[in-house]
This record gives C-alpha cells, sequence and structure tokens, in this order.
C-alpha cells in the first residue's frame, strides 16, 4: 500500500476545497492511504472526509516557526513510510516536517522559494485559479491540467448523530442557520443578517466561532457561536432547512453537506471560492471595485455588502424552496 502524507491548510475552507485533490489521488490508487498533518482547528472536518485515513493533529502556535517541535515531529513520522508528502499551505515552515520526516517525495506550489525543502515544485502561473482547481493540479505532473469537471467536497454525518445533536442543544424539528461570521475580516460580512433573521419564519440559530459572537449581536435568534464544537455545528448545518453565510469556512462546510444555502460574497470572489454545491444559490453583486480580497473595505464604503438588500436574500431562500 501507498502511503502519502498531506500537510493540510489552515483553514478549513480552504482544506474542504483541497478535498477533490484528495479525491483525485484515490481515484488515480485505489491501494492508497493519506493522512493529513492538520492543526487542531481543521482536523474535524478532515475526519469526515473519506477519503483520509489518519488525522494527525499538530499544536503549532500561528506564525511560529518552532523549529524544534517541527523537527521532533518530522522524526517521530519516518517510521510511517510515506512514499510522498503534499503540503498544500504556502509557507515555507509547512514544508519542514516532511523535510524532517526523510519523505522522498514532497511536493507542493513553489510559495516562499521552498526549493529544496520540496523536490517536485508547481507554480501556480501567477493567476489567482478557482481553488479547487489551483490544489486539483497537484494530482498531477506540473504544467498538466488534471480533468474537469472535479469532483465535489462531501462530509460524512451520521443523520442520528444530526438530530440527537439539535436535540442536546433544545432545538425544533425545523430550523434555519445563519453565520454571520467570518475569519477573514469584515469585508466579508454581510450587515444585514438582523433583517434577515426579523423576516424568516422558521426558528434560527447562529452558528459560528467565539470570535463570531460581536457579528452575532442584536441578531433575533438562538447564539450558539462559540457554544459548539466544530463537530457539534457540523451535525447542526447537515440537520438545518438551509443556511445563510458570507464566504467562510462554514459555507463550504454547508456545502460538502447538501444543505440548501444562500453564500453572500463581498470581499472576495464566487469564481474563486465556490460553494461547490448544486444546493447553493449565491448572491454577488460583482461592483467595480469588486473582488478587492481586502479584509476591510480600502475605500470606506462596502458597497459589496451594504448594496445587497434583504429582499433579495429571502428572494434567493424563496428559490431553495426549504423554508
Amino acid at each position: 500500500m501507498r502511503r502519502v502524507l498531506v500537510v493540510a491548510p489552515n483553514w478549513i475552507g480552504d482544506a474542504l476545497m483541497a478535498q477533490p485533490l484528495l479525491a483525485r489521488l484515490r481515484e488515480k490508487l485505489r491501494d492508497l492511504a493519506i493522512d493529513a498533518l492538520s492543526p487542531a482547528w481543521v482536523a474535524p472536518v478532515l475526519r469526515r472526509m473519506p477519503e483520509i485515513s489518519a488525522v494527525i493533529e499538530t499544536d503549532f502556535r500561528h506564525g511560529a516557526l518552532e523549529l524544534r517541535a517541527r523537527w521532533r515531529l518530522g522524526r517521530s513520522l519516518r517510521a510511517r513510510g510515506y512514499d510522498q508528502a503534499i503540503v498544500l499551505p504556502n509557507s515555507w515552515k509547512s514544508a519542514l516536517v516532511p523535510f524532517f520526516a526523510d519523505i522522498a517525495l514532497r511536493s507542493g506550489y513553489a510559495g516562499e522559494s521552498r526549493f529544496g525543502l520540496l523536490n517536485l515544485v508547481y507554480r501556480s502561473g501567477g493567476e489567482r485559479a478557482p481553488m479547487a482547481l489551483h490544489y486539483a493540479r497537484l494530482s498531477e505532473k506540473p504544467g498538466t491540467a488534471p480533468r474537469e469537471p472535479l469532483p465535489r467536497p462531501r462530509l460524512r454525518v451520521d443523520a442520528q448523530a444530526a438530530e440527537a445533536t439539535a436535540r442536546r442543544f433544545g432545538l425544533p424539528e425545523r430550523y434555519a442557520v445563519l453565520c454571520p461570521g467570518a475569519e477573514y475580516g469584515p469585508a466579508k460580512r454581510w450587515p444585514e443578517f438582523a433583517g434577515l433573521a426579523a423576516r424568516l419564519r422558521l426558528p434560527v440559530v447562529l452558528l459560528g466561532s467565539d470570535r463570531d459572537r460581536e457579528a452575532c449581536a442584536g441578531i433575533a435568534g438562538r447564539i450558539l457561536a462559540g457554544e459548539t464544537t466544530l463537530d457539534e455545528a457540523i451535525e447542526l448545518i447537515a440537520g438545518a432547512a438551509f443556511v445563510v453565510s458570507n464566504d467562510s469556512g462554514l459555507m463550504h462546510v454547508a456545502a460538502a453537506l447538501g444543505t440548501p444555502q444562500v453564500a453572500l460574497f463581498g470581499s472576495s470572489s464566487p469564481q474563486h471560492t465556490p460553494p461547490l454545491s448544486d444546493s447553493a444559490r449565491v448572491v454577488w453583486l460583482g461592483i467595480e471595485c469588486s473582488p478587492c480580497y481586502a479584509r476591510e473595505c480600502p475605500l470606506g464604503h462596502l458597497r459589496c455588502l451594504r448594496e445587497i438588500p434583504v429582499e433579495r436574500v429571502l428572494q434567493e431562500i424563496d428559490r431553495l424552496g426549504s423554508e
């Protein structure tokens, strides 16, 4: 059996955008074990991917080199006998563990001049390709395009476990999930979730991390942001009638679960990081200054989101036929 170590991205959404790569690897080699090296906050998503055999959690501090800790982890992985490592983050330090593990073939994008740390180097070409395609190119030889359409992200959820989680939080049989936060910054956060919640007929559940609680303030509904584990949030999204979210990790979770959703884009582009689901509807105005990919609106007006009316989102929910 061949064994591959994938160094996973540091963001939930990026990890899901990388799943088509994993599916393509398994298509090429049925007798393949894929292990993921992952930060703890991304690990629950990876464990629900059918392509992943094992998840190795890391506790490296964000932005820290921690050279000795990476060396120790790399040396401890030598005995696993990996045939290849695929490094998905672009940072120099993310390529250190496979190097210290003496994995013979270490592939990934050039990133921060990682020549030597990687010995099969890909170049992005400078264009901002769809993220799923960007990762999927690593399943082929450099310069070779992967076959399209790509497989869709998908997460495993036990229906009974999802129902039990909803009961544990005292939720009714039917509810809507709103995700008003976005870890990236304010330029991804639609400011009209309160007006939307007031117009919905279903009970509202507000999900996100503890840092999203401020974004949830003033929105009528059950605030569970920061009150659930990521596993519980995944199960609550799986059981929702529909989800309305910004371009965030939970948007990609909803897409991978096939939950009907409306995805709102501001400073980012649905051409780059779309929700990969036939059950998703995207609202993006595409005004003249968008996408700028900024964390905060550089012009100070946030028109790309402020000009999305509640009525437009309600129309998209109606088209989902889920309320």
